[in-house]
Order: C-alpha cells, then structure tokens, then sequence
C-alpha cells in the first residue's frame, strides 16, 4: 500500500521502517525542516527493548547511554535530603532524545520518502483512498494515513476531535532548557520542591553542562500555545519567591537558546482510528511525560500496529481493530501512571 504518515519523532521512523519492511511504499511529512535536535533525554523499559532490537538499532543507542547514578533530593535552601535510584527518571536505558531521532532518521533515510519542511492541511477520505492536502507539497491520494505528529497532532485535530476535546491537563507546566553546571553534576540529576513547584536538573553527557525543567502548577495547557516571551513571564510569575537557586535558573532561562516549554497533559479518545486513517504514539494516546512511559510506549504501539496490518493481509479495518484491541489495555495503564506522576509534583 501507499502510506503517508505525518510527524518523523519516534513512532513514525520506526513505524515506516517495518511498512517498509513489509513492502509498503511510505512517505514521512515532517513539520521541523530536518530531523529534530531537542529534546530532553528519553528513557526505554520493558518490551520497547525488543522492538529497538527488530529495528536493529538497540546497539547504537546503547552506545549513547546517560550512564546516570540517580538523583539527590534536595530540601527547601538546596541541601541534600535523600536519593531517588536512577532507574525513576532514567528507566532501564536512557538516552538524549536528539540521538533516538537521529539513529531512526539515518536508519530509515535510504528506504523511506522524507519531506520536511511541511505539513498536512487537509484530508479528504473514502472507500478507494485518503486524499491529502499539503501546506507545501502538492495533494496526493493515500491508501493509508498515519498520524504519529505528537500531543497537537493535526492528523487528529482534522480527522477525530479538536485539541480542546482530546486533550487532558494534568495541571502540570514547565519549561526546559541547558546551562552552566552550577552544582557540579556528574552523571547525576538533583531534584527541588515545595508545594506546586519543582526544579530537576542532571548531567550528563557534557560536564560543563546541565540540562534544567521549572515545573510549576497550572491550569490550561493553552499555555503551550503561546509564544516563548509570554511562557517565560508567566513561569517567572509562577517562581516568583522561590529560593535557592531558582532565581539564577529563571536569569538562565532567557538566555538559552534550546528552551521550549510543555505542559503535562494526556489525549484521550474513543478510537484510534476512523476510516483509513490511523493514530500512533502520543497523537493517539500521551500518557504524559510523568509517566515516563512516552517513547516506549511510541515503538510499541508503531510496532503493534504494523505486526497488526501485516497479521491482517492488508485490511486495515480489521488491523486496526486488532491494533487497539491488543495495545489499550498497555496505555491505559501508562496513562495510569502518568497521572500519578504529575499528582507527586504537587500538581
């Protein structure tokens, strides 16, 4: 079959690697006009391990390890009060975000049709196909459409529900960016909270760096929405009094040219799927960033998926069916998890 699939993260690399594979024409659409480099680091557990070992690539992202120790607790004035294991933000593996895109990108380029720089506007579906409309590219008729385009996924504004009904808040919001290593870390993250605020701050890779998240209370993810002069006055606003260190790091924030900010949110719909057009990853089903569960869970529900199209002789209706049948049970759990999560930052 002909596939599109829109967002080129991790579930729709690893996704058009096993079409492929299965001897299916894909084209990637990508927003970002290359590969993405940002990112904070990912972590993997669990059955994610045997889908990077069927890609192929579990070796080569070994090889790019944090290599983290854990993460010293901090009290309110920034003295060590206990040690959460590495294995609570790190998983089993963890690894930057920027090196999980890049391995699938390069895994994929020679096979896969990649076009970055646009994006999808509209689509048009019936029994015989998906036409599609580009911001950029000219339209094109699809057998199949994927959407693996993240939290905002336009696959799902255009197709399912808009962000407004799809999208849960779990009254969580932050920003992420890099800096200066104020605490000499090694290896290791450092963890700061009072009620409703939060500072986590490792490093790894470069010693002379650390890579920060200011998480706060919050009660809309339309936050995410605005632009970064705004995001950044409303989590000085929202840090406004907090000690520690925490004033360096807001003087640290305007200054860094990686910063991008993210709300803690889930998606929740009725189906996955409607038609010939499908949901994968974080588009279908976030489990939200304090689940830790966000990348494994894209490659297993990309590998799900494609073991579902392959296991159905190619009727999507039935493969689909199968996909979420199989593959609910796991997110609803994640999602579990991510709400959890987000109640221990306080929010």
């Amino acid at each position: 079959m002909k596939i599109l699939i829109s967002g080129a993260s991790v579930a729709g690399p690893a996704l058009a690697w096993f079409l492929h594979r299965d001897g299916h024409e894909v084209t990637v659409v990508e927003r970002a006009p290359a590969p993405r480099d940002s990112g904070y680091a990912v972590d993997f557990r669990g059955p994610a391990f045997e889908v990077l070992e069927e890609l192929g690539i579990l070796t080569e992202v070994r090889a790019h390890a944090t290599g983290m120790t854990g993460t010293d607790l901090l009290d309110a004035d920034g003295n060590r009060a206990g040690e959460l294991p590495a294995e609570t933000f790190a998983g089993e593996l963890e690894v930057p975000k920027h090196e999980v895109t890049r391995i699938l990108h390069e895994h994929t380029a020679d096979a896969v049709r990649y076009v970055f720089d646009d994006s999808i506007n509209r689509i048009e579906q019936d029994a015989g196909g998906v036409r599609v409309g580009f911001e950029r590219a000219e339209p094109d008729t699809y057998d199949l459409v994927v959407g693996a385009d993240g939290i905002y996924s336009v696959v799902r504004r255009l197709v399912f529900a808009p962000h407004t009904e799809a999208i849960r808040h779990l009254g969580l919001s932050g920003v992420g960016f890099s800096t200066a290593n104020h605490l000499g870390l090694d290896h290791r993250g450092a963890l700061w909270q009072t009620p409703g605020r939060a500072v986590y701050m490792f490093s790894a890779a470069d010693p002379e760096r650390t890579s920060v998240s200011l998480s706060f209370a919050s009660d809309s993810p339309a936050l995410d929405l605005l632009d970064r002069a705004e995001q950044e006055r409303i989590t000085r606003d929202r840090l406004a009094g907090a000690g520690w260190l925490v004033p360096r790091l807001l003087e640290d924030m305007s200054a860094a040219t990686d910063f991008y900010f993210s709300s803690a949110c889930q998606v929740h719909l009725d189906r996955w799927s409607e038609g010939r057009v499908v949901l994968v990853g974080d588009a279908g089903y976030c489990a939200a960033p304090t689940s830790g569960m966000g990348t494994s869970q894209a490659l297993i529900g990309a590998h799900t998926l494609a073991r579902a199209l392959a296991g159905s002789a190619d009727d999507h209706t039935k493969a689909f069916a199968t996909y979420e049948q199989e593959l609910r049970p796991y997110v609803t759990e994640n999602q579990e998890i991510g709400r959890e999560g987000a109640r221990r930052f306080g929010a």
